[in-house]
């Protein structure tokens, strides 16, 4: 009898609401609060940038070897200038009287001055793709790498078009000196402007 009342008060619980049964924790223990916070977020259909927390951009190691590349090339195209300027300014003024070493300077420094520029476009360029993504500093990058291209340019232009034709015009030397020492300033500036603001 004892038994037969054991069995139905058993079958009686078995058979009742599970919202009256206590509910045991050791069985099912409570998520995290950091696992509860993912989960809410994900329920309500959030983002991590609709919260407010920036992307994080992996740039790899070759991005900032190139950039390395890219700077001390920068620097080392000042003296450059410089020379080709004081260089340059003797051709202005002699023409094909001018002393040796202003012709050999100044032929000296525009190979110099191609051989540099040709590298940081490259890696100039290889970097701005590859920094694309990340969007702190993207309107300085482009404005720099705008102008660098135009530099390189005007460059072209000043030393392949118009060095020749400076022997035989005064027009045309006066245009030449024009053009590089304006690639140069454009340069500079551009080069400036990264170190004081690309952070």
């Amino acid at each position: 009898m004892l038994a037969l009342g054991a069995l139905l008060l058993s079958v009686g619980l078995a058979g009742s609401s599970l919202d009256t049964l206590p509910v045991s924790t050791d069985t099912a223990p409570a998520p995290a609060p950091a696992i509860q916070a993912a989960r809410s977020i994900q329920s309500v259909g959030l983002s991590d940038t609709a919260q407010g927390r920036p992307k994080v951009i992996e740039l790899s190691d070759w991005y900032y070897r190139r950039l390395t590349i890219h700077r001390w090339v920068a620097w080392g195209t000042l003296p450059v200038f410089a020379a080709q300027w004081a260089a340059g300014q003797r051709l202005y003024d002699d023409s094909r009287q001018a002393p040796t070493w202003a012709k050999t300077t100044h032929r000296v420094g525009a190979t110099l001055l191609a051989g540099g520029f040709t590298l940081n476009t490259v890696t100039g360029v290889w970097n701005l793709w590859d920094s694309r993504s990340v969007e702190q500093g993207r309107l300085l990058r482009t404005v720099h790498g705008v102008s660098m291209l135009v530099a390189d340019g005007m460059f072209t232009y000043a030393g392949l078009k118009l060095s020749d034709e400076a022997e035989q015009s005064a027009d045309k030397r006066q245009l030449h000196r024009t053009i590089a020492l304006s690639a140069m300033g454009l340069s500079t500036l551009s080069g400036v402007a990264m170190k004081l603001w690309n952070k």
